[in-house]
């Protein structure tokens, strides 16, 4: 019982901990009128979860296990690289055309913008981190304290998970890069980025993101009960192949026949061997 509710004490200080730091990505945004500005805070919102519970879960504990410091680590990582392509790919240009429009058109409607940004925005993506980073903060608050065996179940999915996690991020970070690259070339004679690891995947970045929490997932697994945390990778899965991810791009290039060819000989997320070209 104790440790249930020590558990349960972890998860609220890492939901208050979110909480207040999503209400400073809110000020920040509404200062600066530029709701975009989430998009840079949202890499290191996972890690406030992280590093929240494993903090608490040390307070209470005295002691932390390898598989925590692990995953803690991970976010971090992906955090930093994150925020720090989001702010260069952003910084100098004007509010996000996505959140431009949202502004519009609240403030045509009547509507209080700065409420509805808060509640639109800011704490429904604070909202999806939440769930995404569930698998991590199960990590945190269940994990005995007992040490481990590496080379037993507990072992195997901790390196199995990492290095599925490693993919992820490779497919991401170079991915990300070699879209930047192309995008930045003034020299460019195409629309469509087509080469690299975006010859095997219309979308290695959206690919590599959904495989580093399917690492994590698996990392999960090696603890009690962990296989509950399927939802979390699952949701971030689909909200990037449905919702805001796969499906709005393809819908941004409807009607671009360079961009149909792509589609036609591209895997659609799954890295695979690309079709010839007609």
């Amino acid at each position: 019982m104790i440790f249930i509710n020590n558990s349960l004490l972890i998860v609220g200080y890492a939901a208050l901990a979110l909480f207040i730091y999503i209400l400073i990505a809110f000020l920040v945004g509404t200062i600066k009128k530029n709701n975009a500005i989430m998009d840079i805070f949202y890499g290191p919102a996972y890690f406030v979860v992280a590093f929240t519970s494993l903090y608490f879960y040390f307070v209470l504990n005295e002691t932390f296990l390898i598989r925590q410091l692990i995953v803690t680590i991970l976010v971090l990582l992906w955090a930093i690289r994150l925020s720090t392509y989001v702010y260069i790919r952003n910084r100098g240009k004007p509010e996000d055309r996505r959140y431009a429009a949202m502004r519009k058109r609240w403030k045509e409607s009547g509507k209080n913008v700065a409420l509805k940004s808060l509640t639109k925005i800011y704490l429904f993506q604070g909202l999806v981190v939440f769930i995404v980073v569930f698998s991590v903060l199960w990590i945190n608050i269940i994990e005995s304290p007992q040490v481990e065996n590496l080379l037993d179940f507990t072992g195997l999915t901790l390196w199995i998970g990492t290095l599925i996690w490693i993919i992820g991020f490779y497919f991401e970070t170079i991915g990300d890069y070699q879209l930047y690259k192309f995008l930045n070339n003034p020299n460019r004679t195409k629309k469509v980025m087509d080469e690299g690891l975006w010859k095997y995947t219309q979308h290695p970045n959206y690919f590599g993101e959904t495989t580093m929490w399917w690492g994590i997932f698996i990392i999960a697994l090696g603890v009690p009960w962990g296989f509950i945390t399927f939802f979390a990778p699952a949701y971030i899965t689909f909200q990037i192949i449905n919702v805001s991810g796969v499906r709005l791009l393809n819908k941004i290039h409807e009607g671009d026949d360079e961009f149909a060819e792509y589609k036609r000989r591209t895997s659609t997320f799954i890295p695979w061997f690309p079709k010839k070209k007609k």
